[in-house]
């Protein structure tokens, strides 16, 4: 009796450590042993290969970086898996060849490199700021209504309206403010605080997928770029030099890659070979 509760105790214990090993993911790493951030972005599941993430991801429920410590501190995020929901994350983009920043990669160098010797000189910086953003909800992946509304908030609060122009801009259509003449002065804007110059894509249903306004009086003027991608269910912003405006496609295109290099099986299986690993 006594040998057979052994047995059967041996047994339940052999069970415990066999669910609790099943519960925990298996994590593709780099040449350095550093585990991949994990999760599930927007409707694919992704290994995001250590050293890219600027900062940390944060993954849907998370409290924000504002929250009361108190919740901050009673917080337990759900175990992670493939399926564990990302909410945003970011990282440093390459424009001229569509790499990225990875720490201990060659790559850490070279955007170091670039902060010391083109900033302090005036001169365009070739990387980009990207956060990429999971949309879980049922709101539209368009921004139609953001833009007619930062058009109408201009109109109502500053008495600016935004001028379509008659013609398109590296495929964009382009609007300005006032038709670039600042109305306080009958000349063209001296300050784009107020009057940034808005650009749109539409796809062939008319809705709006791509929305950047970009700065024109600065000595280095800077884009904001948002972009919907309606297979992965997400919302990419970019920032960048005005002078790499004319590759805002290739970027697109670029950043969809970068994330397909990172998609994984259920079981955290890579599909292809990662865009940044080290």
């Amino acid at each position: 009796m006594v040998l057979l509760w052994q047995v059967l105790l041996l047994a339940g214990c052999d069970y415990f450590v066999s669910e609790q090993q099943a519960q925990v993911p298996f994590y593709n790493r780099d040449s350095r042993g550093r585990a991949d951030t994990i999760g599930k972005l927007g409707t694919h599941s992704i290994s995001i290969p250590a050293g890219v993430i600027d900062g940390w991801a944060r993954y849907i429920g998370d409290p924000g970086d504002f929250a009361d410590p108190k919740i901050k501190a009673k917080y337990q995020r759900p175990p992670e898996s493939y399926d564990l929901p990302i909410e945003s994350f970011g990282f440093q983009y390459r424009i001229t060849d569509g790499d990225i920043y990875t720490s201990f990669r060659q790559t850490e160098e070279d955007y170091r490199r670039d902060n010391e010797t083109l900033i302090p000189y005036g001169k365009p910086f070739p990387w980009a700021d990207v956060i990429i953003y999971g949309e879980y909800d049922a709101a539209p992946l368009n921004f139609n209504f953001t833009v007619q509304d930062d058009f109408r908030v201009s109109k109502e609060v500053t008495n600016i309206d935004y001028i379509q122009q008659p013609q398109p801009l590296y495929g964009l259509t382009v609007y300005k403010a006032n038709n670039g003449i600042d109305p306080e002065t009958g000349e063209p804007w001296k300050s784009d605080t107020l009057a940034r110059d808005r650009m749109i894509k539409k796809d062939q249903a008319g809705n709006i997928k791509t929305y950047i306004d970009c700065q024109f009086t600065q000595h280095i003027n800077s884009c904001h770029h948002m972009f919907y991608n309606d297979d992965w269910h997400i919302q990419v912003w970019i920032s960048y030099s005005r002078t790499y405006l004319p590759q805002w496609q290739e970027m697109e295109g670029n950043i969809i890659n970068i994330l397909d290099s990172w998609r994984v099986s259920p079981e955290g299986k890579l599909l292809g070979k990662q865009i940044g690993k080290a």
